[in-house]
């Protein structure tokens, strides 16, 4: 009996031993993916809505748009500093201090009397959006091996994800009932209580701080190899096409194609969950071979959804409009596994930092070009999205080696 018994204990630890090697699961992952995925739970809820907001607000069309490009200007500003204080300070303390920082940011805009206090409360919350973003490639970098990197990635797009399926729905639901002023405003509440659940979270990451060398800007650009900037040209490209739509998504689907709130909220729920679907069988094959088709691929789609969504007239074309979206995310970790396995490790951080300083910084004006082409007619930045994407997708293919990209 006593054997049996020990017979099971060996088995249940060898299994779950196994779905942690496959899942590239260990505690500062799983810690960092915790934090990821409550702070994504209580973002999702109004994200998507802010845009509306700001109209409820008083905020003209120009003012969305240009709202649009400062987020894209802060989340290409704020990259590399936020990669200095990860390789400075630690991962942990690093994330504490954004998490804090986005929390605030959701309490100014509950308080916003006009739009133009979203501004202030955009420079506070970028602080997770983009300052943590390269300390989080960081965690994966430093605590797992190269073949299991775009694995961890999945992860942590999995869990960024797996609220977006159903915290739209939810909030679009509280907005339709209260108003989008009174909705918006207890959805920001309750993200500050998630906010202080993720804190906790990211308190948890125990990763030893490495000693980096203290060279400037120019110094650890000299570092990134040329495979990593073609990367990264190509990445321009695909991120402009996704910035001159991204935030005119909700008002060409309730203002022109004439649907609600929650039903918004539900196409966003299925991208999410189209996401899902590929993410771990993606993740894996890649971590097996190639990266260089799941970019590819995921290249694609950005170019081809905003196309669908401007083909859509009806909420069922919109549905698959949006799984091409959720499509999007195919080479994702593929991509992420690429940035990370060719920055240095002592100045990972802000090798990944920089490069998301020059992306954001070079799709900065996308937005606001996409509301000035909107006044043109709603169709228009839809299609110059379309045409940038496949330029992107091509010089992708074209200059990236398939060796730089295993």
């Amino acid at each position: 009996m006593a054997a049996n018994a020990a017979g099971g204990s060996r088995v249940h630890k060898v299994s779950a031993w196994s779905a942690r090697e496959y899942f590239a699961l260990n505690a500062n992952v799983a810690a960092a993916a915790t934090t990821i995925g409550v702070m994504s739970l209580g973002e999702s809820l109004w994200k998507r809505f802010l845009p509306k907001y700001l109209e409820t607000l008083g905020a003209p069309v120009t003012a969305i748009g240009f709202f649009g490009t400062a987020e894209d200007f802060l989340d290409g500003v704020y990259q590399y500093p936020g990669g200095w204080v990860g390789d400075r300070l630690g991962r942990r303390a690093a994330l504490l201090i954004f998490v804090g920082a986005a929390a605030a940011g959701y309490l100014v805009y509950w308080r916003a009397s006009s739009w133009r206090w979203a501004f202030a409360g955009l420079v506070l919350v970028m602080a997770w959006t983009s300052m943590a973003s390269p300390t989080l490639f960081s965690v994966i970098g430093d605590a797992l091996p190269a073949h299991q990197r775009a694995m961890g990635f999945t992860i942590q797009s999995i869990v960024k994800r797996l609220p977006i399926a159903v915290a739209p729905t939810l909030g679009g639901f509280a907005i339709s009932t209260l108003g989008i002023q009174a909705g918006m405003r207890m959805l920001l509440l309750v993200s500050v209580g998630l906010a202080a659940v993720a804190a906790t979270a990211s308190s948890l990451i125990r990763i030893e701080l490495l000693s980096g060398s203290r060279m400037t800007v120019s110094g650890v650009w000299s570092t990134l190899p040329s495979e990593l900037r073609r990367l990264l040209l190509s990445d321009v490209f695909i991120r402009t096409c996704e910035a001159m739509v991204d935030v005119f998504l909700v008002l060409y689907a309730t203002n022109v194609i004439g649907i609600g709130a929650p039903q918004f909220g539900l196409l966003l729920g299925i991208q999410a969950l189209a996401a899902i679907v590929v993410y771990i069988p993606a993740g894996r094959l890649s971590d097996r071979g190639r990266r260089k088709p799941f970019v590819t691929a995921t290249f694609l789609f950005f170019a081809l959804f905003p196309l669908a969504v401007v083909l859509s007239r009806s909420m069922a074309a919109l549905a698959v409009a949006f799984v091409i979206g959720g499509l999007r995310e195919v080479g994702e970790p593929s991509r992420k596994a690429m940035i990370v396995g060719l920055s240095q490790p002592a100045i990972r951080a802000r090798s990944i930092g920089l490069y998301y300083l020059v992306r954001s910084l070079a799709i900065s004006p996308a937005a606001f070009v996409g509301g000035l082409l909107w006044n043109v007619n709603p169709a228009v930045p839809f299609l110059a999205a379309t045409a940038v994407g496949l330029a992107g997708t091509i010089i992708f293919v074209f200059t990236v080696d398939e060796r730089s990209a295993a």
